[in-house]
């Protein structure tokens, strides 16, 4: 079983995030990190990738 990782820009009234989330479809899980900070999302991507 493998991971789905994603890496969103989302835009609201507060201005820009970024929604990182890492999904097992087999067990139904997923864990979703929100980011107001473009390099801390691309850092939290990267580990999850690892």
């Amino acid at each position: 079983m493998k991971w789905e990782i994603t890496i969103m820009q989302i835009e609201d009234e507060e201005g820009k995030k970024y929604k990182v989330t890492r999904r097992m479809p087999e067990l139904q899980i997923a864990e979703t990190k929100i980011f107001k900070n473009k390099q801390e999302a691309r850092k939290q991507f990267k580990e999850w990738l690892q």
